[in-house]
Formats: structure tokens, C-alpha cells, sequence
């Protein structure tokens, strides 16, 4: 597997993936996380403008794709419980792998680590594949975060952080 830059001839095979993400997470029991329209293409299509959407590619093939860049995520500003450190630290958005990608999601986050030795990220409380993924790659449970939503609801985020 290698990892490359988003481009924007990527954006329907993106899409398709986020489309297949949504559909699993329903079907797994994590209805809410991102729904029916998350991320929207617009979201998808600035991360893309903005080089911080890259894919996995297997076999010729985009296996997943997620967000990552360093920076201050202003919803890590407030946490209920406490990160390791507060050095400056690569963030993790977005993840998504295509279905019979197994494992390409553990190679991103992976690579992630490669790029920066402080990485954090979250996820909802109902996403069991994310959170065994982040007990399988050794990430701490830091507490729990909140993010709001457009129509000021404030939603719960398990948030983790990794130190290499």
C-alpha cells in the first residue's frame, strides 16, 4: 500500500467510499456519526483544494481516505479529561476504507504516525470498529470532546491521542 494526495479526479471513487462508510456505520449500530450526508462533497472537495485529504492506494485501487494535517483543531481546545502533551500534534479527520479493504485504514493511520510523532483523533462512542482500531494501534483515551453541529447540538466525541 502506498499514500498519495487527494485529487480531485479521485472525488467519486472518494465519495463512493464515504457512501459505503455511512451505510456500514448504520449497519454496525453508529447510525448517527455521520448520517446520510457526512462529509459532504463541498467538505471533501476543500480538503482536496487544500492538500490535506489523502488516499491509500492497493493494488492500483484507493483503499480509504482520510483528512490529516498538523494543526490546532479548535474542538481539542476543550476536553473533558486530558491529552498526553500539548505539543504540536497531526489530526486525523474522515477516515474511510472501501469494503474488502481491510486493513487499510490501520496502514493510514499508520502512516499518519510516520508524518508526526503527536497525533490526535476522535470518533463517536458507537463506532466500534474506530475505537478497536485505536486499542489495536496503542492510542491513549484522553476524554471526550464536543463538537457542534450546525444546528448548535452538541455531540460527544471519544477522543484519543498517540506519542511515538
Amino acid at each position: 500500500m502506498t499514500i498519495r494526495k487527494t485529487t480531485l479526479q479521485d472525488l467519486p471513487k472518494v465519495m463512493e467510499i464515504y457512501a459505503y462508510a455511512q451505510a456500514y456505520m448504520k449497519e454496525s449500530g453508529n447510525p448517527k456519526q455521520w448520517g446520510d450526508v457526512h462529509p459532504p462533497q463541498k467538505v471533501v472537495e476543500a480538503d482536496i483544494e487544500a492538500g490535506t485529504s489523502y488516499v491509500c492506494i492497493n493494488d492500483n485501487e484507493i483503499a480509504a481516505v482520510f483528512y490529516f494535517n498538523i494543526e490546532e483543531e479548535p474542538t481539542y481546545k476543550k476536553i473533558d479529561g486530558q491529552w498526553l502533551n500539548q505539543e504540536p500534534y497531526g489530526v486525523i479527520h474522515r477516515i474511510a476504507r472501501a469494503p474488502n479493504q481491510k486493513g487499510a485504514g490501520a496502514y493510514a493511520i499508520n502512516w499518519c504516525s510516520t508524518q508526526h510523532p503527536n497525533i490526535r483523533i476522535d470518533t463517536h462512542k458507537d463506532n466500534a470498529a474506530m475505537l478497536k482500531l485505536m486499542q489495536n494501534l496503542n492510542f491513549t483515551h484522553c476524554g471526550i470532546i464536543w463538537i457542534e453541529h450546525m444546528d448548535g447540538i452538541l455531540d460527544e466525541r471519544l477522543a484519543f491521542q498517540k506519542v511515538n
